[in-house]
């Protein structure tokens, strides 16, 4: 099902026809200030490992994302935000970075990988920022790719419904999508290390 809503200010009954889904353990596809992605609730199992089947990865071995309101939300799923990582990202969130950090004892086991940490977002994108406010916990972000030599993303909504359309139960349609994934600052040790250069800018960051 393709649904269109608006980026700028989500219509909320659409928004609520998203949270239903993902109530019941739907899977969805949804833009975000980088990438067009696939979510689900965070704490539904099965719609995680079917993200997993959808991206051919093995649940134990994902180590998927996940999206958060604000900082205070983030605050809640990791299990410690010392001062410096704390104004690292009240810095840059909400922005186009996923932030590595130890997981507190309330996220599920099969998003925490082998190293006990977790990635999350606080994107710049009322859509995502909008369901997980109305849904009351993060969603996951897997991102979407193009199967061919490039590994390009997906950009049209239209495209993606048509490609993923029978594979998920809603596409959201929030406008035209990017092309560069998240920055990824891996905060679990100290200083912070650069994993992967982005969408968001690291000029004025001193990392190692």
């Amino acid at each position: 099902m393709l649904i269109n809503i608006h980026p700028d200010n989500p219509e909320d009954r659409k928004v609520q026809q998203v949270v239903d889904q993902l109530n019941n353990g739907g899977v969805i596809i949804y833009p975000t200030d980088t990438v067009y992605a696939l979510g689900c609730d965070l704490m539904n199992k099965n719609a995680v490992e079917r993200i997993a089947r959808i991206r051919r990865l093995d649940p134990k071995k994902a180590q998927f994302s996940f999206i958060c309101e604000s900082i205070s939300q983030v605050a809640e799923y990791a299990a410690q935000i010392d001062n410096e990582v704390f104004r690292l990202m009240k810095q840059l969130l909400p922005g186009p970075y996923t932030f590595i950090l130890k997981a507190s004892h309330q996220v599920p086991k099969i998003i925490q990988g082998k190293r006990s940490s977790i990635g999350v977002r606080v994107p710049e994108h009322n859509i995502p920022i909008r369901i997980v406010q109305m849904l009351g916990r993060p969603i996951i972000t897997a991102s979407l790719k193009i199967e061919d030599d490039f590994l390009e993303y997906f950009t049209d909504a239209q495209d993606i419904d048509d490609a993923f359309g029978k594979l998920v139960d809603i596409v959201i349609d929030g406008g035209p999508g990017g092309m560069d994934a998240s920055t990824v600052i891996d905060c679990t040790v100290h200083p912070p290390v650069l994993v992967r250069e982005g969408a968001g800018s690291i000029d004025f960051l001193d990392l190692s």
